[in-house]
């Protein structure tokens, strides 16, 4: 079973950037990987998605500020954050889609202050 352990995360002021990290404990290149995110009181939403091929699909409220990246030689994927607002505020996970399972992170908390 393969782990996804995230880091990068912390308290960064509204304007700010970030970049999380999606370590796998092995080959992720064949998967398809996730960014989603959990503000309190809300549902787990989607923020972007990797293709094994690299073909990349943002949220459309969060296009022109959020990329995802991978690189299989790190077994890593990334989120690069960029002009960072409050609403970003949430618990950020990694997930690896296997078919039709998905294995989870445990999670990166975010916090932007205005």
């Amino acid at each position: 079973q393969v782990q996804l352990v995230e880091s990068g995360g912390g308290l960064v002021q509204a304007g700010g950037s970030l970049r999380l990290s999606c370590a796998a404990s092995r080959n992720i290149s064949l998967f398809n990987m996730g960014w989603y995110r959990q503000a309190p009181g809300k549902q787990r939403e989607l923020v972007a998605t990797i293709t094994s091929a690299g073909n990349t699909n943002v949220a459309d409220s969060l296009k022109g500020r959020f990329a995802i990246s991978r690189d299989n030689a790190k077994n890593t994927v990334y989120l690069q954050m960029n002009a960072l607002k409050p609403d970003d505020t949430a618990v950020y996970y990694c997930r690896l889609q296997v078919v039709f399972s998905f294995v989870w992170g445990q999670g990166t908390q975010v916090t932007v202050s205005s």
